[in-house]
């Protein structure tokens, strides 16, 4: 039985998507599109007018703009307006929903911006200060979430016997081991230049806790797993690790030797209690043959099948990032944020299939976007632990209220008990204690 019927005189690939994300967010199982008047007009249950077409005053009707109906990339006459205390924007000024929203959600989840020329920040990124939500200042909320809420209110204030089932709120944590450890099993070499260097710099609390380490007198500082599980089974939580498992070391990539016995018996140990994915190396950014490589690995460590990912440094580009992965057999990423600045990338609060633009069709990759992330907190927003416990749980709250899925991320390494991060950990499980 179809629950919603949408009528549209033309279609597309991009309509077919978005309405698809419309539905599974509000909680229709059962939709459908139409190109007949006749069959519309006939049609008792839920419907929409996505046309400029006026049938019946009662209703609900969405003019259509150009975008949806378009095959090509262009840049796009955007000017927001202010809406149910919120932004939209692709203004048509008729009916109870007076803008094109499929046209404004298709252009903020596909992440349409990205594709075209932009600049790009430090580390070759798109930048987070040239996006709509950033100059518009909405990037702290999921708009198009806010936007799908006032569409099933509308539909169940003229469809009182219309069943919405939508999705329940969800806390994933996921952890970036970039570096499993500070100081055990990194090796003679990168353990001796590591020494020399507290030496010159005088860092007294760095040469006690190193020596302490390799002369197995005390923890490793970085070694907070066992912390971690017990904060898991408190909470009940499943949370996602993924490894940095680069070949050899680089600018970028600090982790420990792929060939280590001991990284090797941590990654095996995870995999067995919980999700594991690869968090693919700088390096591998640009080279599709490494990916592969360190993808084989993680899978033959872990002994499963590893289908998630997320960028190490956030570094990505649309679409060559996801096409890449997508060769790779990775079909969940967990790259969608920035890794600048705190906020919704895609304006969007739950996992969604990744619709790829310069194919113009949709994809089986699901993107599971994340929110926040400590280090943009501590290194890129200059937050206190008490600022960004109070963003954290903001973050969380308005996810929560629409059903969401939220997702942080946290490093090992600025989660220990050493004097700099301690009061981080401290945040942490306060966030946890006071929310789950």
């Amino acid at each position: 039985m179809i629950q919603l019927l949408l009528y549209t005189p033309q279609s597309s690939a991009r309509l077919h998507y978005i309405f698809g994300v419309l539905c599974n967010a509000i909680g229709i199982s059962s939709y459908q599109i139409t190109h007949r008047q006749q069959e519309f007009n006939s049609f008792t249950g839920a419907k929409i007018n996505y046309s400029a077409d006026i049938f019946d005053e009662g209703l609900i009707q969405i003019t259509p703009g150009k975008l949806l109906f378009e095959d090509t990339l262009t840049e796009q006459d955007i000017e927001c307006f202010e809406w149910k205390n919120t932004k939209a924007f692709f203004e048509t000024g008729r009916g109870e929903m007076p803008f094109d929203l499929f046209a404004a959600s298709f252009y903020l989840l596909t992440r349409y911006e990205e594709y075209l020329p932009h600049e790009k920040d430090f580390y070759g990124r798109f930048a987070h200060t040239k996006s709509l939500a950033f100059k518009e200042d909405f990037l702290h909320l999921p708009l198009v979430n806010l936007w799908f809420r006032e569409c099933a209110l509308l539909l169940q204030k003229k469809y009182e016997s219309l069943q919405l089932v939508p999705p329940v709120f969800t806390y994933v944590p996921t952890y970036d081991i970039d570096m499993a450890w500070s100081y055990f099993n990194k090796g003679f070499v990168r353990n001796t230049a590591g020494l020399l260097r507290s030496v010159i710099d005088r860092n007294l609390q760095s040469i006690i806790e190193r020596l302490g380490v390799l002369l197995v007198f005390e923890d490793d500082p970085f070694d907070i797993y066992e912390w971690l599980d017990t904060v898991h089974d408190q909470h009940a939580l499943q949370p996602v690790y993924f490894f940095l498992v680069a070949a050899k070391p680089g600018k970028y990539d600090k982790n420990i030797s792929p060939k280590s016995r001991y990284f090797q018996l941590l990654i095996s140990k995870l995999s067995v209690m919980y999700t594991t994915g690869l968090h693919p190396s700088w390096q591998s950014g640009d080279n599709t043959e490494m990916l592969q490589q360190e993808l084989r690995y993680l899978q033959t460590t872990s002994g499963k099948k590893i289908k998630s990912s997320r960028q190490h440094y956030i570094r990505m580009s649309l679409p060559g990032t996801y096409q890449q992965l997508i060769k790779a057999g990775i079909n969940k990423d967990f790259s969608m944020g920035y890794g600048s600045i705190n906020g919704f990338r895609a304006s969007y609060c739950m996992p969604y299939p990744w619709y790829d633009l310069s194919a113009e069709q949709q994809t089986d990759l699901t993107v599971y976007p994340f929110c926040y992330m400590e280090a943009n907190s501590l290194f890129e927003q200059k937050f206190s632990p008490e600022q960004a416990l109070n963003e954290m749980e903001q973050y969380c709250a308005i996810t929560k209220q629409l059903n969401g899925t939220f997702i942080t991320i946290f490093h090992n390494h600025l989660l220990t008990e050493q004097p700099l991060q301690i009061a981080w950990r401290n945040m942490y499980q306060q966030f946890l204690e006071r929310n789950f």
